[in-house]
């Protein structure tokens, strides 16, 4: 299963955070927003299709974020959780910690925003469109 979203660059743009990275459906962003990748975001976590979200609260779920933008490409990936809400409407994180909120859509990261490859995120800076590819696959021993 997968959902896409399609968002845009910003000149704000640093991912420089350690623990999580975000996009965001907000058509701005402050230099404080270092875990944000990208701004105006098609689509939000509360969006996402039923059958996506409940593959993803499984425990044994591996979800994978897929980033293009500019011609590079950087997956990130992490696990699911039955705590995963997907109650917001504005934007959507992945962290490398066990923490969930509204806008926690995967967990136990590998990687958070400092890790993405710089191309990509220079590309992002430079205001170029992301697609983000989120998949989310069930452990069928659990």
């Amino acid at each position: 299963m997968e959902e896409v979203i399609h968002a845009k660059g910003h000149e704000n743009v640093s991912a420089e955070h350690a623990s999580t990275f975000e996009i965001t459906t907000d058509d701005w962003l402050t230099p404080a927003g270092d875990c944000i990748l990208a701004v105006e975001a098609d689509r939000a976590p509360a969006d996402f299709a039923p059958g996506f979200i409940e593959a993803c609260r499984d425990s044994g779920a591996t979800i994978t974020t897929t980033f293009e933008a500019g011609g590079y490409t950087e997956t990130i990936v992490g696990r699911g959780h039955p705590d995963l809400a997907f109650g917001s409407e504005r934007s959507m994180v992945g962290r490398t910690s066990e923490y969930i909120d509204e806008r926690t859509f995967v967990i136990g990261t590998e990687d958070a925003a400092e890790g993405i490859d710089r191309d990509l995120i220079e590309a992002l800076s430079a205001g170029e469109a992301l697609t983000a590819t989120i998949t989310v696959e069930r452990d069928s021993a659990v």
